[in-house]
């Protein structure tokens, strides 16, 4: 919602001359002027593109800003950004994979483990930072206009920066293990990874705006992304799930997950061994049509983005007072 301010002005002399009480008389009686983005349902949509696109310069500061912040007075800098990744790949890997006995039921295991955490932690960076983005900008929110979305918009720049210095850990990981993707499904990579990016930014930019207002939802998040991740396949294949409920509707509900469809997606496309795995027993289950599943999820990502910047916009008018 676009903040207003009155318009007019007096001279100096004028002003220091006129009582408090007609001087509030005659602001009450000036139009307000916009200075904010248009509230319209739709024709809001393309002002605050246009908008965001003219602060596209603070946006890349704020990335930087968020970035500096993370890895201030920190030595080992970018590194640390492998730290969790890696600990967690190490965990699974031995507790999962060897102590569970998934890992001789799922060649590479540890490749396909890390390309669903390398996944799992890009939703979970633009979710946390979006969700208190507002709050923890609240300062800038309270003295200066400009647009808030870039807030939310600089975690995921951040969050992709990230993203893809994991993704030379993966690329390096293919060589040492010679195990590269194979072409014939290398284009779900990008397009999952857009559907993610799509979907958590949707969700974290309308979070962060409720968040302003209702401050149980940060800690709602952190118990959603907890159950999220153990129904999402990152540490056990698709096929175990296949096999367990055969298709059925169950099945059907947990494929509607997008997060779901974008690590499968993600696997099927970098993960060689479980594409052309020979041994019957190792043989991996995909979903049918996956293709068509993520472009749908897609199309329905980029309407919940649509509708998630408008719900900012509604909401963003009352920031300053509820910070």
């Amino acid at each position: 919602m676009g903040a207003y301010i009155t318009g007019g002005t007096l001279p100096v002399q004028n002003q220091a001359a006129e009582s408090a009480e007609n001087r509030i008389a005659r602001l009450s009686t000036e139009p307000f002027v916009s200075v904010g983005s248009n509230p319209g349902f739709f024709s809001g949509t393309r002002a605050s593109i246009v908008d965001i696109w003219k602060h596209r310069e603070l946006l890349g500061l704020l990335v930087r800003r968020e970035l500096r912040a993370k890895y201030k007075d920190s030595r080992l800098g970018i590194v640390w950004s492998l730290a969790r990744p890696l600990a967690q790949l190490l965990i699974y890997y031995f507790a999962i994979g060897q102590v569970l006995g998934a890992a001789r039921s799922t060649p590479d295991f540890a490749i396909f483990v890390f390309i669903g955490l390398t996944m799992w932690a890009l939703f979970t960076d633009i979710l946390n930072s979006g969700v208190g983005s507002i709050i923890s900008n609240s300062g800038l929110v309270k003295k200066v206009y400009l647009p808030r979305e870039i807030f939310p918009l600089a975690g995921v720049g951040s969050a992709l920066f990230n993203f893809g210095v994991q993704v030379v850990i993966l690329i390096i990981a293919f060589i040492a293990l010679g195990a590269p993707p194979i072409p014939d499904h290398l284009l779900l990579a990008p397009l999952a990874l857009i559907t993610l990016i799509v979907f958590a930014t949707a969700i974290g930019l309308a979070l962060a705006a409720l968040n302003v207002y209702l401050r149980d939802i940060q800690h709602f998040v952190e118990l959603a992304l907890t159950i999220l991740f153990w129904a999402s396949p990152i540490v056990y294949p698709f096929k175990f799930v296949h096999d367990k409920l055969q298709g059925n509707w169950l099945e059907q509900i947990y494929l509607n997950n997008p997060i779901t469809l974008c690590i499968v997606s993600m696997q099927r496309a970098l993960w060689r061994a479980g594409s052309v795995e020979t041994d019957p027993k190792l043989i991996q289950h995909w979903p049918e049509n996956l293709e068509l599943r993520l472009l749908i999820t897609l199309g329905i990502s980029i309407v919940l983005l649509w509708l998630a910047q408008r719900l900012f916009a509604r909401l963003q008018g009352s920031f300053a007072q509820e910070l």
